[in-house]
């Protein structure tokens, strides 16, 4: 008893804590603050989390963690790697991710995952015009290349039991930014998260960016050349930009029902980077709520549904973009699918559609060993 009630003070205390440091943290005055500069992360990963509406920061209890809330990182008893495709704006942009997750010993796992969001096959005609003609040259085609717009990212995470139920998770990313050879960026930043979990009821918090993410960017001007003489313009400059923290609340309720179960999740975004437009906000911060839920079936077959965005316009007023997904089990292989409209059910962005698979490598070798008394 004593231990539970140590447990949850620390839990409240810690959750606090993540919150003031997401309050607190403000950029420099010489910086910019990027409000969509890590985007390519914020849809998710993960078939399950996704048809569930990526409510999914309290719940998440596999290796898809490293994203969601690294702390869940603890739930894992045998090593786990996972791979997942998307595609969006109807095969324009394509998102893959890989990860893997192993526990080291009794009370720590650790985790690592790659993330790449790309348009590939951009037509580069720069070459092929002639500026002083002001028409194309005579053997445009041939100088015509392509190129890839990419967005990468790998991560680092640590997970440790702390005490029972509340484990704690940190998670180093660094960034890869490239638009073909004209521009780069580099970024870095961490996040820190919370989870707290019993049979039936659990709670997680995690604060991504927590040290606030830099990005620097630099410009080739040798391949901007030809943009600055034919549009009559100057070149972009580099620099460095800011993406403030977001903190990322979950809770979720597992009910079992006889050889079946209900999983019902509820989380919360808090951003503070002054988002006003399509987002519910007072003032610097806009909240960003998602439902989800699961009915599975003898641990083999799953059906979710959930809602991943709500937003708020004067055309449109209040809108949200509905998830649906299904999920199949064979031993320790499982494979998700996981759909939604990409924009809100008003929206002709297109659909997104999301296939993952996951793999547990359940060997009596590789089982986590039970703690020491």
């Amino acid at each position: 008893m004593r231990n539970t009630m140590t447990s949850t003070r620390f839990l409240g205390r810690a959750g606090l804590a993540l919150l003031l440091i997401g309050l607190l943290v403000l950029p420099a005055q010489a910086q910019r603050v990027a409000k969509y500069g890590a985007d390519f992360l914020g849809d998710g990963v993960g078939g399950r989390a996704l048809g569930m509406g990526g409510a999914y920061v309290g719940l998440v209890n596999d290796v898809t963690a490293g994203y969601w809330n690294s702390a869940g990182l603890s739930a894992l008893s045998y090593p786990e790697v996972a791979y997942m495709h998307a595609e969006r704006f109807a095969g324009v942009v394509s998102f893959d991710y890989a990860s893997a997750a192993f526990p080291v010993s009794s009370r720590s796992t650790i985790g690592i995952s790659y993330f790449r969001s790309g348009v590939n096959d951009i037509k580069n005609t720069l070459d092929a015009w002639d500026p002083e003609r002001d028409q194309p040259r005579p053997d445009a085609e041939s100088r015509i290349r392509s190129f890839s717009a990419a967005d990468a990212a790998f991560y680092v995470s640590y997970a440790r039991n702390l005490n029972g139920p509340l484990n704690l998770g940190v998670t180093a990313k660094l960034i890869r930014r490239t638009i073909g050879d004209f521009a780069d960026a580099w970024g870095y930043s961490f996040d820190v998260a919370l989870q707290y979990r019993t049979e039936r009821f659990v709670v997680g918090a995690n604060v991504q960016d927590v040290s606030t993410m830099l990005q620097t960017w630099s410009i080739n001007d040798a391949s901007l050349s030809n943009l600055e003489t034919i549009y009559d313009t100057t070149l972009p400059e580099g620099g460095t930009e800011l993406v403030l923290p977001v903190a990322r609340l979950g809770s979720g309720y597992i009910l079992p029902m006889g050889l079946n179960s209900l999983t019902l999740g509820f989380d919360l975004d808090l951003a503070f980077d002054g988002t006003q437009a399509f987002a519910i906000n007072t003032g610097d911060i806009s909240y960003h709520p998602r439902v989800g839920a699961e009915f599975n079936v003898r641990d083999v077959v799953a059906f979710r549904a959930g809602i991943s965005r709500v937003t708020n316009s004067e055309r449109y007023g209040f809108d949200f973009t509905p998830t649906a997904g299904v999920g199949l089990r064979i031993s320790q292989f499982a494979i998700d699918y996981g759909f939604g409209d990409f924009a809100g059910l008003t929206s002709d962005l297109g659909f997104s559609h999301r296939l993952s698979a996951q793999l547990t490598l359940e060997q009596p070798r590789m089982k986590r060993k039970e703690p020491e008394n």
